[in-house]
C-alpha cells in the first residue's frame, strides 16, 4: 500500500511537524506551564493583597489606638487646668469675702450669683 519512500515522506513530515510544534511552543511557551505559572501567580498576589489588607487594618488600628491615648492625655490637662481654675476662682472669692468681712461690710452674693461666677 505505502512504499519506502512514501514511509519516510510521512515520518520526515511527521518530525518535521514535531520539530515545528516544539519550536512554536518554546517560542510562545508551553500552554500548561503558562497555566501553571499563572495559577501560581494568582495564589502569589492573592496572599500579597492580603497581606496588605492586615498591614493596612495593622496601621489604622495602631494609628486608632495612639490617636485615643492623645485624646485621653488632652481631656485629663483640659480637666485639670478648669480644676484649678475653680480653685483660683474658689480662692479670690473667699479672699473678697475675707476683704469685706475685715472692712465690716457685707457680701451679697448669693448662691445663684457664684454659680454664675464659676460657669463663666
Amino acid at each position: 500500500m505505502f512504499s519506502l519512500l512514501d514511509t519516510l515522506k510521512m515520518g520526515a513530515g511527521i518530525a518535521a511537524g514535531v520539530v515545528l510544534y516544539h519550536l512554536y511552543a518554546v517560542a510562545i511557551g508551553y500552554p500548561s506551564a503558562a497555566r501553571e505559572a499563572r495559577a501560581g501567580y494568582v495564589l502569589l498576589a492573592e496572599k500579597a493583597a492580603a497581606d496588605a489588607r492586615a498591614a493596612e487594618m495593622e496601621r489604622q488600628r495602631n494609628a486608632a489606638s495612639l490617636a485615643t491615648e492623645e485624646h485621653r492625655k488632652r481631656l485629663l490637662a483640659a480637666e485639670a487646668a478648669e480644676q484649678a481654675a475653680r480653685d483660683t476662682l474658689e480662692i479670690e472669692i473667699q479672699s473678697y469675702e475675707r476683704q469685706l468681712s475685715e472692712k465690716n461690710r457685707a457680701c451679697a452674693v448669693t448662691a445663684a450669683d457664684r454659680q454664675w461666677l464659676l460657669r463663666h
